[in-house]
């Protein structure tokens, strides 16, 4: 059984930052290197989608919307896998989830709530 707890979200201006984390308390950090990481966001009324993804090598991918803004990096050793967000905009308002998938069985943790609003 795959834990996911997602952090760091909260109210921001325009313009300003936000690190989020998703961690794997139960983990063991020899397992935890192994998992590749998303991160989705869904806003209210729209589908969830992908905003950037970390595999086990520390390859990343990122939406075009978030691209030169937001970075995504993990430490295995803390189980962790960070998402800083700057430059935020309203657009980027939702609630945002880690995700993975071990053996076949897909993992959500419960989300974290960003707003962006002046």
């Amino acid at each position: 059984q795959v834990q996911l707890v997602e952090s760091g979200g909260g109210l921001v201006q325009p313009w300003g930052s936000l690190r989020l984390a998703c961690r794997a308390p139960r983990a063991i950090c020899s397992v935890f290197r192994d998992y590749s990481i998303t991160w989705y966001r869904q806003a209210p009324g729209k589908q969830r989608e992908v905003v950037a993804a970390i595999s086990d090598t520390g390859t990343t991918t990122y939406a075009d919307s978030v691209k030169g803004r937001f970075t995504i990096s993990r430490n295995n050793s803390r189980k962790t896998v960070w998402l800083q967000m700057n430059s935020l905009e309203p657009e980027d308002t939702a609630m945002y989830y880690c995700h993975t998938t071990q053996y076949g069985v897909v993992y959500w943790g419960q989300g974290t709530q960003v707003t962006v609003s002046s």
